[in-house]
């Protein structure tokens, strides 16, 4: 069963994509390329399978036809695609990504550095002297936290981590307020791969994050919040469901290289505010929630953490109908 590898895009194939394509092809891998509104008709790369608005209308999912569009949870279709089609692990990142030399299909068992930390854990701090967060990272934890980030003596572990995190050189995914402060290019240390066990919150986003079968019902992404906070609260809902399954998240050093896409930082700043006001309100609404154990009640557990996310005034009612069409979606192709 192949790697497959989902994006979506608004734009012809990008040198990075192109890059991503001969890593994939020369690992027996799939790109799975998800259209929208505006952007290409058609893709010209080798082992993709492209997906427009239409043909998108055309499979066989519930979902396909009430997620909105000009919406970057137009994703969620290509992971459907990928999971029906039994992929042995998927690779989410996005069309501004080019893997470095150091880029490999992943395996779901790897060694790492396992922290004993609860709370919030800035990982980004484990691999560079720069004072710098991920987004999603609580502001006021941004300067607390551990003041030793020394990890030689943490227990080497091997664990098997159905969802890892590989971080991004250049232009790291960071919120909008380290853009307006400190924006430039960062490249990473290649420092060992670092594990969060239960209890430890640290962002997860859609940059190079690679995802087993056990947690494919964890990759849902929301549609009825801003575009920053989608893959962000995405991660928390995921994270907190691993738990459930007695794992965590392995956090690995950079493996792709971004060529950031224009943005407008302060239109970011603005869909970034939900977050900066309630992302550890929104950690301890999940934190509080009392779920079921084990790896078959993933499910199970996403739909209630978007019942109690939409009672807390997170997401509107309207949520829940896409989040149960995805399930329906889920349970009839796994």
């Amino acid at each position: 069963m192949p790697t497959y590898s989902v994006i979506t895009t608004i734009a012809e194939p990008s040198k990075s994509v192109r890059e991503l394509v001969m890593k994939l092809s020369a690992a027996d891998g799939h790109l799975v390329v998800v259209g929208d509104q505006k952007g290409p008709d058609s893709y010209d790369t080798d082992v993709t399978t492209f997906f427009s608005l239409e043909a998108q209308a055309e499979l066989d999912f519930k979902l396909a036809n009430k997620l909105p569009t000009c919406h970057y949870a137009r994703k969620n279709v290509g992971y459907l695609y990928a999971i029906g089609q039994n992929a042995d692990c998927i690779y989410e990142t996005d069309d501004d990504n080019a893997p470095l030399a150091q880029w490999k299909v992943r395996p779901l068992r790897v060694e790492a550095r396992a922290l004993q930390n609860r709370g919030w854990v800035n990982v980004f701090r484990y691999f560079t002297d720069e004072l710098i967060w991920p987004r999603g990272f609580p502001l006021d934890s941004v300067r607390n936290g551990q003041a030793d980030f020394d990890i030689s003596g943490a227990e080497r572990v091997t664990v098997e981590a159905p969802i890892q995190q590989a971080l991004a050189d250049n232009s790291p995914d960071v919120d909008a307020t380290w853009r307006l402060l400190h924006d430039k290019g960062i490249t990473f240390d290649q420092g060992p791969s670092i594990y969060l066990g239960p209890g430890a919150w640290c962002p997860i986003n859609s940059q190079s994050t690679w995802w087993w079968p056990q947690v494919y019902p964890l990759m849902y992404l929301p549609s009825f919040c801003t575009f920053r906070m989608t893959d962000i609260w995405r991660g928390f809902i995921a994270q907190r469901c691993l738990w459930e399954m007695g794992s965590g998240v392995v956090f690995h050093a950079s493996e792709v290289y971004q060529d950031r896409n224009a943005h407008n930082l302060m239109q970011d700043f603005e869909d970034e505010i939900p977050g900066y006001l309630g992302n550890r309100r929104l950690a301890a609404v999940l934190d509080a929630l009392s779920l079921k154990s084990g790896v078959g009640n993933a499910l199970d557990n996403l739909v209630s953490c978007y019942e109690a996310l939409i009672k807390e005034n997170f997401f509107p009612s309207d949520e829940l109908a896409l989040v149960k069409a995805w399930a329906k979606d889920i349970e009839r192709i796994t």
